[in-house]
């Protein structure tokens, strides 16, 4: 009796609580309002993986999957029109699709869930012929395990690690898992394989290196490789979050496990997503849209502006410090300097406008020369609840000026409206090649009714 009263005292961890909550989500208990982000969300990351077609990194992970997997199968690759196994399909797909830096994030998380959770669960809904609706709930599940995981690891866990390739691999995992129909037992072994595989540093962004498309790309094929061997009994830590030697004793310093299991039910994290408007990093987004909104108050043009001041929480100082000199593409989307003097020469920070031709402009280096960050601290308290954008300008005629903006563009309070996100597709879809103007208004309108749909596969004609 002791030993049995002690296993059931275990088993009610946090991890467990999450497993069960997982386990049970059902598309019929999820809001319409959920449901409808839920949609948007698919279609925004669709369109940002066609947008990573022929990009390097999404080149040689074809080549990968070639050599070393199947030439056919049921999942599409979406930016080759071919078919592999789920596994590659999630592979590919996670790479392709946060090449462009135009796919949504959950800012409270301070990750990436579009990238690591459609690869995953589309690729296995083709597999086993899920319906819209299984796809919806499996997403949801992936994005609400994805968020709370992310949270729970906390703001020392980002300084080092780069959160999506870390709790996205547990959001892959589970939305995965809900696919697969595991119940709370396998879904928590499942988040032990996937925990323990969890990776992805930072220090990739000092070398200009490919390392963000791999973190992505792993995480959407390891989350779903954890779900699949858990379903046929593979065994994962139970703990894996709040052990001894879990994912918060090795990976953070201000874990909070409370975060796993923050109203359960009643908090649908999947709402709380923001869409990308600029084609930059998001911890650009806030000072892009204040100097954007001064300069429209103030009619100052570029060559008014003597020096500009983003002031920023510490999370940006982290991630773009190190870009002190952007010399690729890549680069560039993660140098404040540079999409500062974007939007202050052109009023935009969109696909097009980040070229190789752009990086050796000669007035975009030296508006890029003018651009300093600093922490404030009020801005700092607010993240990563609040991404609080601030910037102060002095002007040539001897002015300073500020401006203060309290929701950048996308975010859940400053939303993208669905007319903006089929045209942001259709760019997307444009910027390659990876679908014409025809094939992308089908497959937006499939979409927007995805819920209805019987089948998810075959939405590009693969081969």
């Amino acid at each position: 009796m002791q030993m049995k009263a002690k296993t059931a005292v275990s088993d009610v961890s946090p991890t467990r609580t999450l497993s069960e909550f997982l386990a049970s989500i059902r598309y019929e208990q999820i809001p319409q309002a959920v449901v409808a982000r839920t949609e948007e969300l698919f279609l925004d990351w669709f369109a940002s993986a066609l947008a990573g077609k022929d990009a390097r990194p999404t080149r040689i992970m074809e080549q990968f999957a070639a050599a070393m997997g199947p030439s056919d199968g049921p999942s599409e690759i979406l930016v080759s029109r071919q078919r592999t196994s789920p596994f590659f399909a999630a592979l590919i797909n996670g790479a392709a699709s946060h090449f462009v830096e135009q796919d949504d994030v959950h800012s409270g998380a301070v990750y990436h869930p579009g990238t690591v959770v459609f690869p995953a669960v589309f690729a296995a809904a083709q597999e086993t012929g899920a319906s819209g609706r299984e796809l919806i709930a499996a997403a949801v599940a992936g994005y609400e395990a994805g968020a709370r995981v992310g949270e729970f690891l906390g703001r020392s866990h980002y300084k080092v690690f780069h959160t999506t390739g870390t709790a996205g691999k547990l959001a892959a995992a589970a939305g995965v898992a809900h696919l697969l129909k595991l119940d709370a037992d396998k879904l928590q072994h499942c988040l032990g394989s996937a925990g323990t595989m969890a990776a992805g540093l930072w220090e990739f962004l000092r070398d200009a290196a490919d390392s963000k498309q791999l973190h992505t790309a792993k995480a959407a094929a390891d989350g779903l490789l954890a779900a699949y061997i858990a379903r046929d009994g593979f065994t994962g830590a139970r703990r894996i979050f709040e052990g001894k030697q879990g994912m918060a004793a090795g990976m953070s310093s201000d874990a909070d496990v409370r975060c796993l299991t923050d109203r359960l039910g009643t908090r649908w994290t999947t709402a709380e997503t923001s869409f990308k408007y600029h084609a930059s990093c998001r911890h650009t987004h806030p000072s892009a849209d204040a100097l954007l909104a001064l300069m429209q108050e103030h009619k100052l043009k570029a060559d008014d502006i003597a020096t500009v001041t983003a002031h920023v929480h510490q999370g940006a100082l982290d991630v773009l410090g190190p870009v002190t000199d952007p010399q690729t593409i890549h680069q560039s989307k993660f140098s404040m300097g540079f999409v500062l003097a974007l939007i202050a020469t052109s009023g935009r920070a969109s696909l097009a406008d980040f070229t190789s031709e752009a990086l050796r402009d000669a007035k975009l280096r030296a508006f890029h020369d003018k651009v300093k960050m600093a922490l404030d601290p009020a801005v700092d308290r607010a993240y990563p609840k609040r991404w609080l954008g601030h910037v102060s300008v002095t002007t040539r005629d001897g002015r300073t000026i500020e401006q203060r903006i309290t929701s950048p563009k996308g975010d859940p309070d400053n939303v993208l409206t669905r007319a903006e996100l089929e045209d942001k597709a259709l760019r997307l879809a444009a910027f390659t090649g990876g679908a014409s103007a025809d094939e992308m208004k089908k497959v937006i309108a499939r979409i927007w009714q995805l819920h209805d749909e019987t089948s998810v596969r075959d939405f590009l004609g693969a081969k």
